[in-house]
């Protein structure tokens, strides 16, 4: 496949998959802002949110409720944020939602920075953390 999103989506490239269902691919972002930082990605390709299908979009929102859930659970966050870049702001090329547990103390612009995120530690747990999740979805639905 040329799109790496759609690779990612239908797991043909590896990932640290934590839900998925007829309509999206829920997985950890390989360069997380904390831990507990997922990505959503429709199977189908679509580029930008206006181009996405009524049940996708649903299906979207829908796993981002319960991805919210499990986070809420496991890190205690003091927010979730839920963002989507688009466009020339896509680093994929493919739709995708970010789901992003938040603390006071951070600073946000980080995330949309250049520079490398102070994250290794999180990184080097990542099957830890897709366990982890993987887990508390279970106990939720």
């Amino acid at each position: 496949m040329k799109c790496l999103g759609c690779s990612l989506a239908n797991k043909i490239a590896p990932v640290n998959l934590v839900f998925e269902n007829n309509f999206v691919c829920c997985i950890l972002d390989h360069d997380p802002f904390n831990e507990g930082h997922v990505m959503i990605l429709p199977k189908e390709h679509f580029e930008d949110v206006d181009e996405l299908d009524a049940n996708t979009a649903n299906a979207i929102i829908q796993a981002a409720r319960l991805l919210s859930k499990a986070i809420k659970v496991l890190y205690k966050p003091d927010g979730i944020t839920i963002c989507q870049n688009g466009g020339i702001f896509s680093e994929l090329t493919h739709f995708h939602m970010h789901v992003v547990p938040r603390y006071k103390h951070q600073s946000f612009a980080d995330f949309y920075s250049d520079k490398s995120l102070n994250n290794e530690i999180i990184k080097n747990k990542l099957l830890y953390t897709r366990d982890e999740i993987v887990e508390a979805i279970k106990k939720i639905i």
